[in-house]
């Protein structure tokens, strides 16, 4: 049975994530640094570093010691927080890097960050910030050597979400409103950004999914206007007999990104469904740029 989360639910639990972070007495500017599987309260965990005014650095879930004993040292967050399988070697690496605070998060609701934050108040103001103020570091792939911490403000993501809410023509609640398919990770822009703010910003529903199923995400479409994929997501989205016109009848947006599409793959969509994919580049230093 899926889980249901209210406007208020995501208020009432940043608000206790945020408080446990601000109980830590952290130095001004401390990095939040999250290495875990997609859950809700995962988003919540970065609602939560914003709004107690720290930094959020997202670290994909597939990298392994060497990798998190490089981000860590560079970074230096003052807390980790992972999935509760690796606390073991992360908290090791850690430690050693002289951060004083690692929680544990797991995707079934579980974990010390959640079970401390049960402790504190569900209200919170925000703490003030500017906008030339760093929200976030995305490290970058790496492809020209060492990979590289993209320091991103809060005046970069509210400018670039504000940017594609009139873009993408999102349709506020009052006008019949979209909903957002989300099935991508939320360790880089694409699904941590790009996806998560516009739904957020617009005061949109959001079907998520923890994990990408092609089966899944068809049974969901007729719900749905908005999915954002990457080239992969719909090569395999193609591969199921049940993407229909009929069953992508409501939808209004499909939107690629993260890797080049190929022109099979957008002409096979087109065929399939009547829709033609909106095709967009970003990078992690400057999220969404054409």
């Amino acid at each position: 049975q899926p889980l249901l989360y209210t406007w208020r639910d995501l208020e009432r639990a940043s608000s206790r994530i945020a408080n446990l972070l601000a109980s830590l007495q952290l130095p001004e500017g401390s990095r939040i640094a999250v290495q875990v599987e997609k859950s809700v309260e995962a988003m919540l965990l970065y609602l939560a570093t914003l709004r107690a005014g720290y930094v959020f650095l997202p670290l994909n879930t597939a990298y392994q010691s060497a990798e998190i004993e490089y981000f860590i040292g560079n970074a230096e967050p003052s807390v980790v927080v992972c999935s509760g399988k690796n606390f073991g070697w992360v908290s090791k690496i850690a430690f050693k890097a002289g951060t004083q605070n690692v929680f544990t998060l797991d995707d079934d609701i579980s974990g010390s960050l959640l079970e401390r934050a049960a402790t504190h108040d569900d209200t919170h103001t925000p703490v003030a910030r500017g906008s030339a103020d760093l929200a976030a570091i995305l490290y970058t792939s790496g492809t020209t050597g060492r990979s590289k911490g993209a320091m991103l403000t809060h005046r970069n993501l509210l400018s670039n979400a504000q940017v594609l809410k009139t873009a993408w023509g999102w349709r506020s609640p009052e006008q019949g409103g979209d909903v957002l398919i989300h099935a991508l990770p939320i360790f880089h822009v694409h699904g941590l950004f790009v996806a998560s703010h516009g739904a957020l910003l617009n005061g949109s529903k959001m079907i998520w999914f923890a994990r990408f199923d092609p089966r899944a995400v068809i049974e969901r479409l007729p719900e749905a206007t908005v999915f954002m994929g990457v080239p992969t997501l719909y090569v395999r989205l193609l591969g199921e007999s049940a993407l229909t016109r009929e069953a992508c009848a409501r939808m209004r947006l499909f939107i690629s990104g993260s890797a080049p599409l190929l022109i099979e793959t957008f002409e096979d969509f087109h065929n399939r469904t009547g829709h033609t994919i909106l095709e967009r580049y970003g990078m992690s230093e400057t999220v969404m740029l054409t």
